[in-house]
């Protein structure tokens, strides 16, 4: 839902975030638009775990990045846009030095959406687009629904490109995450 259509940066996102006034409540910013994400339920916490969780296998085997869950991003020329990913991987080789107290001034490589009950499809979209558009090489958006993830990814022609990935489909990490698979089924199991 959108709040305001006052021009918001990311400092006033972290001062409303750090204001006792707004305890328990999640927001981001597209394009100096402020929203707000309802807060998880048990089912969209449970699958943060699990698809974290095989991220979290695949940093320790690996040691190319590092998994985070509800931690803020944001391009580091744009102060006008921020998000707050469910589960995101991002590699070391991207991440600021020394790493930062607040939102991290760089987009993860790959921001793993899960749809909540009021989430419609076209507010995840638009968020995978404030994603890749700022940096983003891979958005997973989840859709417990219908057990599947849908995979976007920007072309070369600057179209999103989207794949939805359902059980018995392999989902992979592409360049940002070489050797990376996980079998869609394994979300939702």
């Amino acid at each position: 839902m959108v709040i305001q259509q006052n021009l918001y940066t990311v400092d006033d996102l972290w001062a409303m975030e750090s204001d006792p006034a707004y305890e328990h409540r999640k927001f981001y910013l597209i394009d100096g638009v402020l929203y707000e994400d309802e807060m998880p339920t048990r089912p969209h916490a449970r699958l943060q775990v699990r698809i974290g969780h095989f991220l979290y296998e695949y940093e320790v085997g690996f040691g190319l990045g590092e998994v985070t869950t509800e931690c803020g991003f944001h391009p580091p020329e744009k102060r006008y846009t921020a998000l707050l990913s469910d589960v995101a991987f991002q590699r070391f080789d991207q991440l600021p030095d020394p790493p930062p107290e607040r939102y991290v001034p760089k987009m993860p490589d790959l921001a793993v959406e899960i749809q909540s009950p009021s989430d419609s499809m076209s507010k995840l979209l638009q968020k995978a687009r404030a994603y890749l558009e700022n940096g983003t090489t891979i958005v997973w958006l989840v859709q417990p629904k219908r057990h599947g993830v849908t995979v976007c990814r920007l072309g070369e022609d600057g179209a999103i490109h989207s794949e939805f990935k359902r059980q018995g489909d392999l989902l992979g990490g592409y360049d940002s995450m070489p050797g990376f698979e996980l079998e869609v089924s394994k979300i939702f199991a």
